[in-house]
């Protein structure tokens, strides 16, 4: 199982981010998300997409992060630039079993990250989005797996060389 972590999810700012951030987890294999903050119109948002297209992906809600980290039962992955390179540790991250939680920030993410963490990982050391880095994570992890996975939804893109088709099951 695999849980994201979003630090420093503000309201007025970050509600896009943090939209593309759910959405990005749950298509890629997450089974949820955590926000430090209660964001009902995320949430809904979200359970929306998981009623129509499938999947048994949730948000929840823990305003004390440091504790949460802290109580994980499993291997702790923080996303940022700063990091060692994925290529380095992918494989000894998914060699740990066990769940995985990966932590990935809005704002300027507290030094105090860096030492509760297990892992420390950048996709690449130069500027770039939270929602790419998780995005190509998620992917390595799983060795593109995760892009079969049939969520079972009442709709479905039937995939085509040209246009588009959903259709309702």
């Amino acid at each position: 199982m695999i849980a994201v972590l979003r630090l420093g999810h503000r309201l007025s700012r970050d509600r896009r981010v943090s939209t593309h951030l759910a959405l990005v987890a749950r298509a890629f294999g997450a089974s949820r998300m955590v926000l430090t903050c209660r964001d009902e119109r995320l949430q809904s948002s979200i359970a929306g997409v998981c009623r129509a297209w499938g999947g048994s992906f949730s948000i929840e809600v823990e305003e004390n992060w440091r504790g949460y980290l802290r109580r994980w039962n499993g291997v702790k992955v923080h996303l940022t630039m700063y990091g060692e390179h994925i290529d380095d540790r992918i494989e000894e991250i998914r060699s740990a079993g066990g769940d995985v939680l990966v932590v990935v920030g809005a704002e300027k993410v507290p030094a105090e990250v860096f030492e509760l963490v297990d892992y420390n990982i950048a996709i690449g050391h130069q500027p770039h989005s939270e929602v790419a880095a998780l995005a190509v994570f998620l992917d390595r992890y799983f060795e593109g797996r995760e892009l079969h996975r049939d969520f079972g939804g009442r709709l479905r893109v039937v995939p085509m060389r040209r246009g588009k088709r959903v259709e309702e099951r």
